[in-house]
Protein backbone atom coordinates (compact mmCIF):
# COMPACT_ATOMS: atom_id res chain seq x y z
CA UNK A 1 0.00 0.00 0.00
CA UNK A 2 2.80 2.40 0.91
CA UNK A 3 4.50 1.68 -2.43
CA UNK A 4 1.33 2.66 -4.32
CA UNK A 5 1.15 5.94 -2.46
CA UNK A 6 4.83 6.74 -3.09
CA UNK A 7 4.51 5.83 -6.76
CA UNK A 8 1.40 7.99 -7.21
CA UNK A 9 3.05 10.89 -5.40
CA UNK A 10 6.14 10.62 -7.60
CA UNK A 11 4.05 10.51 -10.78
CA UNK A 12 1.91 13.49 -9.74
CA UNK A 13 5.03 15.51 -8.91
CA UNK A 14 6.39 14.74 -12.39
CA UNK A 15 3.08 15.87 -13.88
CA UNK A 16 3.18 19.06 -11.83
CA UNK A 17 6.72 19.90 -12.88
CA UNK A 18 5.85 19.28 -16.53
CA UNK A 19 2.64 21.31 -16.65
CA UNK A 20 3.50 24.29 -14.41
CA UNK A 21 4.82 26.52 -17.24
CA UNK A 22 1.54 26.10 -19.12
CA UNK A 23 -0.75 26.78 -16.18
CA UNK A 24 0.08 30.48 -16.39
CA UNK A 25 -2.18 30.59 -19.45
CA UNK A 26 -5.17 29.14 -17.57
CA UNK A 27 -6.72 32.50 -16.51
CA UNK A 28 -6.39 33.84 -20.06
CA UNK A 29 -8.09 30.78 -21.57
CA UNK A 30 -10.85 31.01 -18.97
CA UNK A 31 -11.46 34.67 -19.77
CA UNK A 32 -11.27 34.28 -23.56
CA UNK A 33 -12.99 30.92 -23.99
CA UNK A 34 -15.68 30.94 -26.64
CA UNK A 35 -14.04 33.82 -28.51
CA UNK A 36 -12.40 33.79 -31.89
CA UNK A 37 -8.68 34.41 -31.44
CA UNK A 38 -7.59 34.77 -35.04
CA UNK A 39 -8.28 36.99 -37.96
CA UNK A 40 -7.57 36.54 -41.64
CA UNK A 41 -4.87 38.70 -43.11
CA UNK A 42 -6.02 39.99 -46.42
CA UNK A 43 -7.04 43.39 -47.68
CA UNK A 44 -7.65 45.18 -50.96
CA UNK A 45 -3.92 45.35 -51.73
CA UNK A 46 -3.72 41.55 -52.01
CA UNK A 47 -4.01 40.48 -55.61
CA UNK A 48 -6.17 37.66 -56.83
CA UNK A 49 -3.10 35.37 -56.99
CA UNK A 50 -2.19 35.91 -53.34
CA UNK A 51 -3.20 33.75 -50.43
CA UNK A 52 -4.78 35.06 -47.25
CA UNK A 53 -3.70 33.47 -43.97
CA UNK A 54 -4.79 33.48 -40.33
CA UNK A 55 -3.15 35.81 -37.81
CA UNK A 56 -3.37 34.58 -34.22
CA UNK A 57 -3.52 36.33 -30.89
CA UNK A 58 -0.01 36.60 -29.39
CA UNK A 59 -1.04 34.79 -26.18
CA UNK A 60 -2.30 31.79 -28.13
CA UNK A 61 0.90 31.73 -30.18
CA UNK A 62 3.00 31.93 -27.01
CA UNK A 63 1.07 29.04 -25.48
CA UNK A 64 1.39 26.91 -28.61
CA UNK A 65 5.13 27.57 -28.92
CA UNK A 66 5.76 26.79 -25.26
CA UNK A 67 3.61 23.66 -25.24
CA UNK A 68 5.11 22.31 -28.48
CA UNK A 69 8.60 22.41 -26.93
CA UNK A 70 7.53 20.28 -23.95
CA UNK A 71 8.28 16.64 -24.77
CA UNK A 72 6.86 15.54 -21.43
CA UNK A 73 3.44 16.97 -22.34
CA UNK A 74 3.30 16.55 -26.12
CA UNK A 75 2.26 13.13 -27.39
CA UNK A 76 3.18 12.71 -31.05
CA UNK A 77 0.91 9.66 -31.15
CA UNK A 78 -2.17 11.67 -30.19
CA UNK A 79 -4.14 10.00 -32.98
CA UNK A 80 -4.04 6.72 -31.02
CA UNK A 81 -5.66 8.46 -28.04
CA UNK A 82 -8.50 9.58 -30.30
CA UNK A 83 -8.90 6.14 -31.88
CA UNK A 84 -8.60 4.15 -28.63
CA UNK A 85 -11.16 6.38 -26.87
CA UNK A 86 -13.43 6.76 -29.91
CA UNK A 87 -13.25 10.55 -29.75
CA UNK A 88 -15.21 12.06 -32.61
CA UNK A 89 -16.60 15.33 -31.29
CA UNK A 90 -15.95 18.16 -28.87
CA UNK A 91 -18.52 16.63 -26.54
CA UNK A 92 -16.51 13.38 -26.49
CA UNK A 93 -13.38 15.39 -25.67
CA UNK A 94 -15.13 17.31 -22.89
CA UNK A 95 -16.55 14.11 -21.39
CA UNK A 96 -13.15 12.41 -21.30
CA UNK A 97 -11.41 15.52 -19.97
CA UNK A 98 -13.94 15.87 -17.16
CA UNK A 99 -13.62 12.28 -15.96
CA UNK A 100 -9.81 12.01 -16.35
CA UNK A 101 -7.77 11.12 -13.27
CA UNK A 102 -4.02 10.84 -12.79
CA UNK A 103 -4.24 7.44 -14.51
CA UNK A 104 -5.73 9.02 -17.65
CA UNK A 105 -3.11 11.77 -17.94
CA UNK A 106 -2.26 10.38 -21.40
CA UNK A 107 -5.79 11.22 -22.55
CA UNK A 108 -5.31 14.85 -21.46
CA UNK A 109 -1.91 15.10 -23.14
CA UNK A 110 -3.30 13.41 -26.26
CA UNK A 111 -6.14 15.91 -26.59
CA UNK A 112 -3.80 18.84 -25.90
CA UNK A 113 -1.30 17.47 -28.44
CA UNK A 114 -4.00 17.07 -31.08
CA UNK A 115 -4.69 20.78 -31.01
CA UNK A 116 -1.15 22.06 -30.44
CA UNK A 117 0.67 19.80 -32.89
CA UNK A 118 -2.23 19.36 -35.30
CA UNK A 119 -2.61 23.13 -35.51
CA UNK A 120 0.76 23.34 -37.25
CA UNK A 121 -0.77 21.86 -40.39
CA UNK A 122 -4.41 22.74 -39.82
CA UNK A 123 -4.27 26.27 -38.43
CA UNK A 124 -7.93 26.49 -37.51
CA UNK A 125 -7.41 23.94 -34.71
CA UNK A 126 -5.82 26.53 -32.41
CA UNK A 127 -8.79 28.84 -32.81
CA UNK A 128 -11.18 25.90 -32.36
CA UNK A 129 -9.42 24.85 -29.12
CA UNK A 130 -9.98 28.31 -27.64
CA UNK A 131 -13.53 28.73 -28.93
CA UNK A 132 -14.58 25.28 -27.66
CA UNK A 133 -12.61 25.84 -24.41
CA UNK A 134 -10.56 22.68 -24.93
CA UNK A 135 -7.25 24.31 -23.90
CA UNK A 136 -8.92 25.70 -20.78
CA UNK A 137 -10.62 22.41 -19.83
CA UNK A 138 -7.45 20.33 -20.27
CA UNK A 139 -5.29 22.72 -18.24
CA UNK A 140 -7.97 23.03 -15.54
CA UNK A 141 -8.30 19.26 -15.23
CA UNK A 142 -4.52 18.86 -15.05
CA UNK A 143 -4.39 21.47 -12.28
CA UNK A 144 -7.29 19.80 -10.44
CA UNK A 145 -5.59 16.39 -10.57
CA UNK A 146 -2.36 17.80 -9.20
CA UNK A 147 -4.17 19.71 -6.43
CA UNK A 148 -6.18 16.64 -5.46
CA UNK A 149 -3.06 14.54 -4.87
CA UNK A 150 -0.69 17.29 -3.74
CA UNK A 151 -2.04 20.57 -2.40
CA UNK A 152 -3.79 23.65 -3.80
CA UNK A 153 -1.62 26.30 -5.40
CA UNK A 154 -2.07 29.65 -7.08
CA UNK A 155 -1.35 30.23 -10.74
CA UNK A 156 0.13 33.53 -11.85
CA UNK A 157 -1.69 34.56 -15.01
CA UNK A 158 0.00 35.73 -18.19
CA UNK A 159 -0.69 39.24 -19.38
CA UNK A 160 -1.91 39.77 -22.91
Amino acid sequence: MEQDYEYRKKVVMEYKEAVMPLLGYLPWFEKNGGRRVSSTYGDESITEHSVSFPVYNSTVMGFVREAAKMDSIMNKNYRYVYTRNRIQSHDDERRLIQKATWKEWDVLTGILSYYVLGGRTKGLLWNEAVEEQIFYLVLKQMKDIIEYWDRPFEVAGREE
